[in-house]
């Protein structure tokens, strides 16, 4: 009965990591990230190896992302219906499989990608059973802060992925690091199966398998949560202000050329993700619950602003200094997260936390593409400002449900609310 009083208590390191179970989720979640970029690195090597296509050795690197939003469209109910610890042990175990075949190099490229496309659908369902397990183990602000943690993991874990497997490319080449890969797939499942407690589904099971019944019932549920006035809000707000500043990373290689030689995109890139990890660090454990939900709309609104100076074309490390600043405002989704977590029913998390992240990927690969698209008739930093212009209306428009109940001003007669989520099951 103390949870409210851990609520209000600012959370520290300590206090998160004090938790046996989260110490275990993120570590295994940490190993997962560095396999499954060597993976994608050596896969790519690999296949324009043996084939000597740029295209499909692009296309090998990202091959994973469109069933994965496939897999959040169609497979999400899982994340709810199969008990967490076995559903996330399970895709490691497919994972390792997967990535033994493929260091056979038995496949040919098309065969390879195809099966790495299949068992990418079931990304984002052992992805989403990860998520929803913190607020199981954490409470009240360590929630918060573990979220902001595994999210300084994914990041600092690629930058890691990418030196490794670089220099296991070099030492063992590709079939050798795609080896060391599924030890690493491996590694995580014990750690998993031996580090957290069984756990029951959430939800009940009225099939066995991911078939049909899975597919109606995810469909139903996503239905559900976007129906749902207040989750529907939260979800857009989490997915737009953020993934539309994405579209200026997707033109980040263009503009670096432009600056003329010595210009590398790689220092963009880069100081976009620190600027991303520095602010969920610094907000997340330095700044108390009820301050970082009043800042929300303001660190929102950080994402956008500083891009607008993009119009002037502003040399490598001042666009760098730009990026960073402006990347450091993601951390306005710390102060959704305890919203976005009493909003939806105890019995979806998984399906809504799965929910939140594909449309994330979604919404950011549209971003990505549509920049693109613009950089073929408009210059790279005019874009890149467009870019930020789209965030801060997204934001502005955003801003009642960005703001924490209590700070709002007077809002509009109430609509008819359909009915909670989760009631047809009952």
């Amino acid at each position: 009965m103390n949870a409210p009083k851990v609520a209000d208590r600012h959370a520290t390191f300590r206090d998160v990591f004090a938790v046996a179970e989260f110490r275990v989720i993120f570590a295994s979640y940490g190993i997962f990230m560095i396999g499954e970029t060597v993976k994608m690195l050596a896969l790519s090597v690999l296949v324009y190896e043996r084939t000597g296509s740029g295209l499909l050795a692009a296309l090998a690197y990202v091959t994973g992302f469109l069933p994965h939003a496939l897999g959040g469209l169609f497979l999400l109910a899982l994340a709810d219906r199969w008990p967490a610890r076995a559903l996330i042990v399970g895709y490691d175990v497919v994972r390792l499989a997967m990535v033994a075949v493929l260091a056979t190099g038995a496949l040919s490229p098309s065969a390879m990608l195809g099966l790495v496309a299949v068992v990418a659908l079931f990304g984002p369902v052992s992805s989403a059973s990860r998520t929803a397990l913190l607020p199981e183990m954490l409470h009240g602000d360590r929630y918060v802060l573990g979220r902001s943690l595994l999210t300084v993991a994914a990041g600092g874990t690629q930058v890691a992925g990418f030196a490794v497997g670089g220099l296991l490319l070099g030492l063992v080449g590709p079939y050798g690091a795609l080896w060391l890969t599924a030890a690493t797939c491996g590694l995580s499942a014990l750690l998993v199966r031996f580090g957290l407690a069984s756990r029951p589904a959430r939800a009940g099971r009225a099939v066995t398998g991911p078939g049909a019944g899975a597919i109606r019932e995810t469909l139903r549920v996503n239905r559900q949560l976007l129906a749902d006035r207040r989750i529907r809000g939260l979800l857009l707000a989490q997915w737009l202000p953020g993934s539309l500043l994405v579209g200026a990373e997707g033109v980040a290689v263009p503009y670096a050329a432009g600056l003329g030689p010595g210009a590398n995109a790689g220092i963009l890139l880069m100081a976009g993700a620190g600027g991303m990890l520095v602010g969920d660090l610094l907000v997340g454990r330095f700044v108390a619950p009820a301050r970082r939900e009043r800042w929300t709309p303001w660190l929102a609104l950080l994402l956008g602003v500083p891009m607008l100076a993009f119009l002037a074309r502003p040399v490598l490390l001042p666009a760098a200094a730009l990026f960073a600043v402006a990347t450091a405002g993601f951390a306005y989704q710390l102060g959704l997260a305890r919203r976005f977590l009493d909003a939806v029913p105890e019995a979806r998390r998984g399906q809504a936390f799965g929910l939140v992240s594909t449309g994330m990927m979604a919404a950011q690969g549209l971003a990505a593409a549509g920049a693109g698209a613009l950089s073929e008739v408009l210059a790279p930093g005019v874009v890149m400002a467009g870019a930020g212009a789209a965030s801060i209306i997204a934001t502005m428009l955003l801003w009642p449900v960005l703001t924490p109940v209590g700070r709002r001003s007077p809002a509009p007669p109430a609509q008819p609310t359909p009915a909670p989520v989760g009631s047809a099951d009952r």
